[in-house]
This record gives C-alpha cells, sequence and structure tokens, in this order.
C-alpha cells in the first residue's frame, strides 16, 4: 500500500443534502422545459403554454457572454440569495406566479449556472486526488502505450485520464485486480492491462463485444510472435519514431558481407515478405495516422472501434511479457535449467497482468464469485456504463467486501429506470436507477424521460459553437404536426430514424418519413406539404429559443442525478472516502465526471 497523504476533504452528507434541496426548488419550475419534447413543439403549442418573452429576447441573452450578465445587478440578485443558503425562492422573477411561464431568461440562465456540479462547489480536482493517492511516491509512468496511436482522440482522452487514476488507486490499496463493468470493446481494460500491469477482467452484456474483444486478442498475440520472430528488441522500451533508417541499418548489420548474394537470394526475398507484415514508422506516415485522427471530431459508438486489425503498430507497444511465450518462439536447441526457470517466471507474470473479456449481464444482484473464479481484492470501474448499469455498479460496489474501490462515469441518463415515473402502474421490480439516496426516495422525486435525456445535451459543446440541428428538429416537429392533422395520428410508437440526412430537401424529408411510418404519401400533394413548411419557417427561431433554453438547463438535470448517486455513497457505513471528479475535458467528452469511492481499509 502507497504512503498516501490525506484524501481531499469533500462535503458531508448534510450538507450535500441542503444543495439537492435548493436545486429541487429551481427545477421543479424549471423542469417542464426540458420535459416537453420538441416532436410536439408545434402540435402541443409548447412555446405559448412555457414561455412568456419573444424568442428574439431569448436567444440574444443566451447568446451574451457569461461576464456581461453578471456584471447586471438585478440579474444577478437570485445568485446572491442562493449564495446566502436560502436557495433560490423568489421564483416569480424567473417563473411567473400565475402562469409558472419562464419571464426572465437572464436570472433563469444564471440560476441553471449556479446550480452545476462545477458552481456548487461538490466537485473534488483530479490532480489534487492524484497527488493525495501517490503520496511521496514518484508518478508511474507504466509501460509506453500511447492509445492514440489505435483508439480515436476522444477515447484516447478518456482512457489515458481515468486509467492513470484507476492505477493510483489500484497502488493505493496494493491490489492488481480490476474488473471493467460494460467493457465494450475493451478500450479502458486494455489499456490498464498494458501499460500498468493490471489484471482486468471485462465484463460486458453483448456478447459480440466480447468475441470481438477476444479476436482482437487474438490477432494481437499473431502479430506480436511475427514480430518477436523477427526482432529481439526490447519493445517495452521501443519508441513509435522509429525510422525507416533504423531500419535499413539493422538490415545491413544482419546482412554483413554477404549483402550482395542476400540482396539476389531467394531466402531474402522471403526474409523482405515477412517484414511486409511489420509498420512502417517513418514520419511522415505517423503524421499522417495522427492527421486523420485530429479529423475526427465527430464520436459515434461506431467510430469508437478499437481497431487493433488495421493498427499493427499497437503489438511495438506491448512490453515483452505482455504476451504469453508459446512453443512456436523457442528456438530448437537445449533450454538450460536457468532459461526454463526465466520463462516460467515470465510466463507467471504475464498472467498476472492479462486482459479477459467476459460475457454476462449485470444487475445490482449479480454475483461476481460466479462470472469470475479468482475474485480477490479489486476494483470496480465503468467508463461511460449505460443507464441502470451505472447505479447497479455503485450498488455492487457496496454490498461486495472484495471490492475495495469503484470509480464509475456513467452515460444514456434517459436508460435509467425511475422508480416514480409511473406510480401508478404496478411493477415487481425492487432497484431502480433513478433515485438511489434516501433524501429523493422521501420526496418521490422524478425526473421523466425527456428532461433524462435533455441531460445528455453537451453545453459546453454547443458554448464553443458546435450547435444544435436546429433544422433537423424543425423538420420533425413540422411533419408531427402534418401527421396529427393529415392522418389523425397524435401518438405513433414508430421512429423516423435519421431520414434528415438522406433528404435533399423538406419535401423529400415528408415523403421518406411517411413512407417509413407505413403511410401513405400518395394522398398528400405537394402543395399541401409545402403551405406547412411555408406556415411555421417564421417561427423556427422559436424552436432553436427552447432547445437553448434546454441546453442551459441540460448540466442542472446532470447534478441531480449524479449528486444522488453521491448522496447513496454517504449514506454507506463501510465507505471511507466519495466524491465527484471531473476526469475529462467537456468538449472532448461531455459526460466528465466521475464518481469515485474508497472503502475503509481493515
Amino acid at each position: 500500500m502507497a504512503t498516501s497523504c490525506p484524501l481531499p476533504v469533500t462535503q458531508d452528507l448534510s450538507t450535500l443534502r441542503a444543495k439537492l434541496q435548493g436545486l429541487l426548488r429551481f427545477l421543479r419550475e424549471a423542469l417542464s422545459i426540458s420535459n416537453a419534447h420538441t416532436v410536439d413543439f408545434y402540435t402541443e403549442s409548447v412555446w405559448e403554454q412555457l414561455i412568456d418573452l419573444p424568442p428574439e429576447t431569448v436567444l440574444a441573452v443566451l447568446r451574451r457572454s457569461t461576464e456581461e450578465a453578471e456584471a447586471r445587478p438585478g440579474a444577478a440578485r437570485p445568485l446572491v440569495e442562493a449564495e446566502r443558503g436560502s436557495g433560490i425562492t423568489d421564483f416569480p422573477q424567473i417563473f411567473c406566479g400565475t402562469s409558472q411561464k419562464l419571464v426572465s431568461v437572464e436570472a433563469f440562465a444564471l440560476a441553471a449556472k449556479h446550480y452545476c456540479i462545477q458552481n456548487l462547489g461538490i466537485c473534488t480536482p483530479f490532480e489534487q486526488l492524484l497527488i493525495s493517492l501517490r503520496g511521496n511516491q514518484k508518478q508511474k509512468t507504466g509501460k509506453n502505450v500511447k492509445p492514440d496511436e489505435f483508439m480515436n482522440l476522444k477515447k484516447s482522452h478518456e482512457v489515458q485520464a481515468m486509467s492513470e487514476l484507476i492505477s493510483s488507486i489500484a497502488d493505493y490499496y496494493g491490489i492488481k485486480q480490476v474488473i471493467d463493468l460494460g467493457s465494450g470493446k475493451g478500450y479502458l481494460s486494455s489499456f490498464l492491462s498494458l501499460k500498468y500491469e493490471l489484471k482486468v477482467y471485462g465484463i460486458d452484456s453483448s456478447n459480440t463485444n466480447t468475441h470481438g474483444a477476444q479476436e482482437r486478442n487474438r490477432k494481437l498475440k499473431k502479430h506480436w510472435k511475427v514480430y518477436h520472430t523477427q526482432s529481439k528488441l526490447d519493445v517495452s522500451g521501443l519508441a513509435l519514431k522509429m525510422t525507416k533508417e533504423k531500419k535499413t541499418q539493422d538490415e545491413i548489420k544482419y546482412k554483413g558481407d554477404t549483402e550482395r548474394i542476400c540482396n539476389n537470394s531467394p531466402t531474402n526475398q522471403e526474409m523482405m515478405s515477412t517484414s511486409d507484415f511489420l509498420p512502417d514508422f517513418s514520419g511522415s506516415v505517423i503524421s499522417n495516422i495522427r492527421k486523420q485522427m485530429e479529423n475526427l471530431h465527430v464520436c459515434s459508438h461506431q467510430e469508437e472501434n478499437l481497431c487493433f486489425e488495421n493498427a499493427f503498430s499497437l503489438i511495438d507497444l506491448l512490453p515483452i511479457d505482455a504476451i504469453e511465450s508459446t512453443s512456436s518462439q523457442i528456438p530448437k536447441r537445449k533450454i538450460s535449467e536457468a532459461n526454463k526457470e526465466r520463462r516460467k517466471t515470465t510466463s507467471t507474470s504475464s498472467e498476472s497482468n492479462i486482459y479477459s473479456p467476459l460475457t454476462s449481464f449485470i444487475t445490482a444482484d449479480s454475483e461476481l464469485h460466479d462470472i469470475i473464479k479468482d475474485l480477490e481484492d479489486c476494483l470496480m470501474v465503468g467508463l461511460h456504463t449505460c443507464g441502470d448499469l451505472a447505479s447497479n455498479t455503485l450498488r455492487i460496489f457496496t454490498s461486495k467486501s472484495e471490492i475495495k474501490g469503484v470509480c464509475s462515469v456513467g452515460c444514456c441518463y434517459h436508460l435509467l429506470s425511475e422508480e416514480f415515473e409511473k406510480p401508478h402502474q404496478e411493477c415487481i421490480q425492487e432497484k431502480w436507477g433513478f433515485p438511489m439516496c434516501h433524501y429523493l426516495k422521501e420526496e418521490r422525486w422524478c425526473c421523466g424521460r425527456n428532461a433524462r435525456m435533455s441531460a445528455c445535451l453537451a453545453l459546453e459543446r454547443v458554448a464553443v459553437g458546435q450547435g444544435l440541428p436546429t433544422e433537423s428538429l424543425f423538420y420533425r416537429a413540422v411533419l408531427q404536426d402534418i401527421i396529427k392533422d393529415c392522418y389523425g395520428i397524435t401518438k405513433c410508437d414508430r421512429h423516423v430514424g435519421k431520414i434528415y440526412s438522406k433528404s435533399s430537401s423538406f419535401l423529400d424529408y415528408v415523403r421518406k418519413s411517411l413512407k417509413k411510418l407505413g403511410l401513405d404519401e400518395s394522398k398528400l400533394p405537394e402543395k399541401i406539404i409545402m403551405d406547412y413548411y411555408e406556415k411555421y419557417k417564421p417561427r423556427m427561431n422559436e424552436l432553436e429559443a427552447f432547445n437553448m433554453l434546454k441546453v442551459v438547463l441540460a448540466p442542472c438535470i446532470e447534478t441531480l442525478i449524479l449528486l444522488d448517486r453521491l448522496c447513496y455513497l454517504k449514506e454507506q457505513e463501510d465507505i471511507a472516502w466519495s466524491a465527484l471528479v471531473k476526469l475529462f475535458d467537456p468538449v472532448k467528452s461531455p459526460r466528465c465526471y466521475a464518481i469515485i469511492a474508497l472503502k475503509k481499509q481493515q
């Protein structure tokens, strides 16, 4: 166990509950904005129902700089009241006391800003935590593995930051086993195993993901054999910037005085064809790879594939003992007793830091001993665990004595199950994704699916110019009015999907959408369709302004979900320390907050 400094002081449960109370007072009035669905924006006259301001005013205020807004004393009054500890209680200056409509966008924006995680003062600095965990020990650099060579920039950013923290926690407890829940393609698991030599079990509910991870491991071993046969370099210290000149020098040294003869021999030609499997580490190739990576600013799950198959340079990042030696790698000569002992030690070492992908659907009641036969003292981690898996990760952590620490970054809030979302509907489910803490359960608090969906919006990305797809949302809202008026349908279980990107115009979009929904598009003449477009086009700024309000409110709903999880951990008796930590740059990775907790040491 590391000689550590005291862990950073965090706010106690009573303080967090007081902040929750203030946040709930604001959200009770504001949540109607988040729960309004943009699909029904025109059919249900959402703007007229919820906003008592012209859209031009809303857009102008929200586009104004934060410094200018805070400089206005009148607008800043709600924030001052909240700082005094009374919370924002004078709602008529944000919402009308009778109609409950929004009447002050300045006060709304300031209140939303105040109730985000960063401004509530509930976040522990990442660097401060790392220093405390490491104590007087030097930073552990790990093996020379560079994730940006085999995953995109977003995932590389996430994996590097999170793995550094996990490694520090593992050293703090002196443990080597890590369980990665929702491991997916194995980004985090592979990196923890290769760089920090941890024994990682990656558990995912998708057999396809598990099979893919196993296949990548198989190919890694295959290419490792090829590389190890060609060179006996210590690849754990091998720099990625190996040049063609160095490769040529090695070939010249190998050939010696027989260079001219070997150049013409079939044996050498065969050897050269084998070397074609090896990566070209020239500066231009590395530069081109990095340029391609930098151009990837849209990071969908499909694009976030760990492309070991195409990035053979990964084999040069593996420590020598990361892959178990096989008989094909042993020269056909008598092995000395010393060599046998060395190989036995190397094999044991390689087995201690290995990534094992497993398939299992995890619930709060999952028995880990049935999944992992050699379960020992370990950490449980999850990078962007989806929906209820994030909540269940914390429940498993609190219930299993072997799990000494947890580091969980959740996502997909819209997929959370809510205990009080349908209070009159009987359900046998006992453990819900939200809420988790006693206070919100006593309040019987419910966000609603649309609000949870809006919590996934990325305010930071919008702030730096990566705006919302207003036109596609506008098309969908107008389409809904056409469906309601012309087909008499108010609710439809089928989804339009990504028709917008495949459409050349609004007319084309409507016809393709109606066809996908199984509606007879031939009954609608072009003129009727375009009349709807012309009717709502002048009101497109209403939809844009409304979505901006939802974006501004999004961090408050995320704060509520994360505070709920943190309070749940604070309620547990055997947990020594728990905190929220901002791990990632929110522009690169909007779901950037980790829930971290450590159990009391025996």
